[in-house]
């Protein structure tokens, strides 16, 4: 347990995952060294302790943080760093401090401190072993459309997969580190994971969504990893 903000880490073994995009008809193979990954997304009451912040919508201290750019994300992974004693894991441009754009931003692949998944990273640790759409029946497992009504839920209420990862399917999409399509949408970085006003198709392992690293919305939160050392 990292005590000051409370963020359970789970050690996720090596292993290989095969990422695929429907809409180009890709896939390819990505393999893993060991890593470490919180066992759910950051709530708005580890985002505070650690920001002074709370964007979210609806209030809630166990509910994820959301409303919450990618940017956001990467700055409060360096806070977090920081709060902990950690090197933190991102340079951030002059230019990104206070204006748009995610060009400016460079991942410090040998720093200690937190960071965000890589997009092989969060499937690889979502599926937990398995092969299949989703690691368990999704109502089980998930907050989605169908089960929702309509709004958040608190983080781990629902049942973890083998690993110990809770929500890594509904509640809120997930920033990723990873640019989407860099030809096609430029600087558009990924979102894993589905949410609550999804429908079912879209709360899968396999599923990937794109937006704007400066974009907010209420449905879209992020979890924190770290590298081992």
């Amino acid at each position: 347990m990292d005590t000051g903000t409370d963020i359970q880490m789970i050690t996720v073994p090596a292993g290989q995952v095969t990422l695929s995009d429907r809409r180009t008809q890709r896939s390819w193979a990505v393999e893993l060294a060991p890593y470490r990954l919180a066992a759910s997304v950051v709530t708005q009451a580890q985002y505070a302790r650690v920001t002074g912040e709370r964007p979210s919508t609806a209030q809630g201290d166990r509910l994820p943080v959301e409303g919450v750019s990618w940017l956001d994300a990467v700055r409060f992974c360096n806070a977090l760093s920081l709060h902990e004693g950690l090197t933190p894991a991102y340079r951030l441009g002059a230019d990104t401090e206070d204006g748009p754009g995610a060009e400016g931003v460079s991942w410090d692949a040998a720093a200690d401190g937190y960071r965000l998944p890589a997009e092989a990273e969060w499937e690889h640790a979502c599926r937990a072993g398995t092969t299949g759409a989703r690691y368990g029946p999704l109502d089980d497992i998930a907050w989605h459309r169908g089960n929702s009504g309509e709004r958040m839920h608190e983080v781990g209420t629902r049942q973890p997969n083998a690993w110990g990862l809770h929500d890594t399917l509904g509640n809120v999409w997930e920033w990723c580190w990873d640019v989407y399509d860099a030809e096609v949408y430029g600087s558009y970085r990924v979102l894993r994971g589905g949410g609550w006003f999804d429908e079912r198709w879209s709360c899968r392992a396999s599923v990937r969504r794109r937006s704007h690293p400066t974009f907010r919305i209420d449905d879209t939160g992020f979890r924190v990893a770290r590298s081992v050392r």
